[in-house]
């Protein structure tokens, strides 16, 4: 059994934490002031609507070089046709990112019709090269049901909290409900600023599957942090002749074992995902896995330190 007396350490557990939220607020004032974002987190297609392509170039030992910028700069001067009364939209708002050592192309485009998709992929042609079988990928979502997706994500994640204080109020006091919404936003907070970062230095865009995501770490969150006010409630009737912050550290020390190891196990999966779950749950699984380890530690080293504080307040 591990043996650690969190309260002894509790300012520089708050110390982590407090750096971990600003940086996590720096990124996401960065990707807002970020001309090419405008937003928290760079949105993907799910929620801004749009056309996505995606090419897998044939390649042997390596891939003939390719530059973002020059495709970037045909698509601006690409005159697609229009489609009955309607007229063409410009392409000069497109983006182009070249994954796996230029493998991958990935242009993200206005809603585009059929027609409009293929004039866009016989004018890069020849600047790609051939097309891997089966490696041609056309998504497109309208701008209405992109915006429809969004809110519903966002009303999701706020009907999820305010589920979880209403069930935490009633089976704890009104301190522990705090305590619990307080970890269950520095989880959410934390993920956030972690993609906040990577849209704005690597491009990675957030859909539906972060939503997704968002919503599992806070269930799994909740799941951690009850578990310990439960051993929590346990020891204060057990050793009553000791402080609060003892009580706490004895909880702590006897739920520790079972913390890493369900964090571990649960880990396991998603680590498969990262390695052998495509492009498609790269990301989803990186959320997911990242989410677990910091309700991991928020369980363990935020709410029981802060507990003892408030009480006493």
């Amino acid at each position: 059994m591990f043996s650690f007396r969190v309260n002894r350490h509790r300012r520089q557990l708050w110390l982590l934490s407090t750096v971990a939220l600003l940086l996590s607020l720096l990124g996401m004032a960065v990707s807002w002031f970020s001309p090419s974002i405008r937003a928290p987190l760079r949105p993907g297609l799910d929620f801004t609507g749009g056309t996505q392509i995606q090419i897998e170039r044939v390649c042997d030992s390596s891939c003939a070089p390719l530059a973002a910028d020059s495709l970037q700069a045909s698509l601006v001067a690409l005159k697609l046709p229009a489609e009955g009364s309607d007229p063409a939209p410009p392409l000069i708002g497109s983006t182009v990112q070249l994954l796996d050592g230029g493998r991958s192309v990935v242009l993200r485009l206005p809603s585009l019709s059929p027609v409009q998709a293929d004039a866009v992929l016989k004018s890069l042609q020849e600047q790609i090269g051939n097309t891997a079988s089966g490696g041609l990928s056309i998504d497109t979502i309208g701008p209405t049901l992109g915006s429809q997706l969004l809110q519903a994500s966002l009303v999701s994640l706020l009907v999820s909290f305010v589920g979880i204080s209403i069930y935490i109020s009633f089976r704890y006091d009104g301190v522990y409900a705090l305590l619990a919404l307080l970890c269950l936003a520095h989880d959410v907070l934390i993920t956030c600023g972690l993609f906040s970062w990577l849209g704005v230095l690597a491009g990675v865009e957030v859909n539906a599957l972060f939503a997704v995501a968002l919503l599992t770490i806070a269930g799994y969150s909740v799941n951690d942090t009850v578990v310990i006010f439960d051993r929590i409630r346990e020891k204060r009737s057990q050793l009553k002749d000791l402080p609060l912050a003892d009580q706490v550290d004895e909880a702590v020390v006897s739920t520790l074992t079972r913390s890493v190891y369900t964090s571990l196990t649960t880990l396991l999966p998603l680590i498969a995902l990262i390695f052998f779950g495509g492009s498609t749950l790269f990301w989803f699984a990186i959320a997911l896995s990242f989410g677990i380890l910091v309700g991991a530690y928020s369980s363990i080293g935020v709410a029981p330190t802060l507990l003892p504080v408030l009480s006493r307040r």
